[in-house]
């Protein structure tokens, strides 16, 4: 009785979710999804599947879309900055993003932070500088598609260079991460009193008066000179054994094909990203990010060129599907499943960041070809035949 009272109700349930896919198929015909009162157009335009989703789409899911176009601009003498953190994405505890210009010369103050600190340049060039604990400074250059990391509490600068200055994405690995609450040179002068300040450098009050009396944040400048000079002033403390830039355009992809590539980025290759591992994503139209999960952490995305969406499949079958569009960030829970379609008629580049040293990825189609064929056909219901003509190995970009 108790076989046959569960065989009875397995087919009550797929007699339910039959009815259910038969419902949402229904809706969608018709004039059931008209819609004849005010809408956003050009909103509706940009993002159509998150107004009409698709019918696999279920329930009301966390936030798993924004745009920096959405967020404020703090302009300043010298560039602007703006920031996508927690407050808008409030499952993204792990990591935050902030979105900062330079023109040519001008500087992002001299600071530090609680927060690891990982950086693209994406357009121009910048000097940067990060100080070690120990008194050396590393000094590079570095330009569209370089890399940077600063650890936590080492002080650093970042200053545009010659052109039209520079414009890169920072990272921290802090999800309520504030470009507004960072530990800046200017304060720490101007709130120590001058007494102390004497003491502690010989400056005289009169010379403390001089000081910048509020902070400076972005601020303009003169352009620095030659790189190799500045390393000469270094002398002894330039720092040559640990290497804060990484040349990632110019890597050999991890994995490439005809339909896009993906270059990754970790403790493994770049070996002071301590907390923070990234993989850079390139996808041909109608090409996809086959559909995968992370076991180690949240995903945290920009998008930097094109167009796509994606769905994301979180437990009690819930589902979202959002499009995306260059400078948008996309949000994927620990383990969720997912995938990224290219829907445009260019190239999609995205980058996928972690909060781990490694980065690691499970694929879908590699975790069925693993299955032995009655597990398969036991769970798929479908033909071993049917399974097995599926990709046998983890291809990360697959063809349309």
């Amino acid at each position: 009785m108790g076989v046959a009272t569960m065989a009875a109700a397995g087919l009550a349930t797929e007699s339910a979710l039959a009815q259910t896919r038969s419902e949402s198929l229904a809706g969608r015909t018709g004039d059931n999804a008209s819609d004849p009162g005010p809408e956003n157009t050009v909103l509706l335009r940009t993002n159509p599947n998150s107004n009409l989703p698709p019918f696999t789409d279920r329930g009301n899911p966390h936030t798993i879309w924004y745009s920096f176009d959405l967020t404020p601009k703090r302009v300043e003498s010298g560039g602007w900055t703006h920031q996508v953190t927690s407050r808008e994405i409030p499952r993204s505890q792990d990591l935050a993003g902030v979105n900062m210009r330079l023109t040519a010369g001008s500087f992002r103050e001299l600071h530090w932070h609680l927060a690891d600190e990982w950086a693209i340049m994406l357009t121009g060039k910048a000097r940067i500088t990060v100080m070690q604990p120990d008194g050396k400074m590393f000094i590079d250059d570095v330009g569209p598609g370089d890399l940077w990391y600063f650890p936590a509490g080492f002080p650093h600068s970042i200053q545009g260079l010659e052109g039209d200055g520079c414009e890169f994405l920072l990272v921290f690995d802090q999800g309520d991460f504030s470009e507004d609450d960072t530990f800046l040179l200017s304060e720490f002068l101007v709130h120590t009193p001058p007494e102390i300040i004497e003491k502690n450098t010989g400056w005289k009050r009169q010379e403390w008066d001089q000081l910048p009396p509020t902070e400076l944040y972005i601020f303009e400048a003169p352009l620095p000179g030659a790189l190799e000079a500045d390393k000469r002033f270094l002398g002894n403390f330039l720092e040559t054994e640990n290497h804060y830039t990484f040349k990632m355009a110019s890597m050999k992809p991890t994995s490439q094909s005809a339909t896009g590539e993906v270059r990754i980025v970790d403790s493994s290759n770049f070996t002071i990203a301590k907390n923070i591992a990234a993989a850079m994503v390139t996808l041909k139209p109608g090409a996809i990010r086959e559909m995968h999960w992370h076991p180690n952490t949240s995903e945290w995305q920009y998008w930097i060129k094109g167009q796509g969406r994606m769905t994301v499949v979180f437990t009690e079958g819930r589902a979202r599907t959002m499009d995306f569009r260059a400078n948008d960030v996309g949000f994927v829970p620990s383990m969720a499943g997912h995938y990224i379609e290219n829907t445009g008629t260019e190239d999609l580049v995205f980058l996928e960041m972690f909060k781990s040293p490694r980065y690691q990825d499970v694929s879908l189609n590699q975790w069925i070809a693993r299955m032995p064929d009655k597990m398969a056909a036991a769970h798929l219901k479908l033909p071993v035949s049917t399974i097995r003509s599926a990709p046998q190995n983890k291809t990360p970009v697959l063809p349309r």
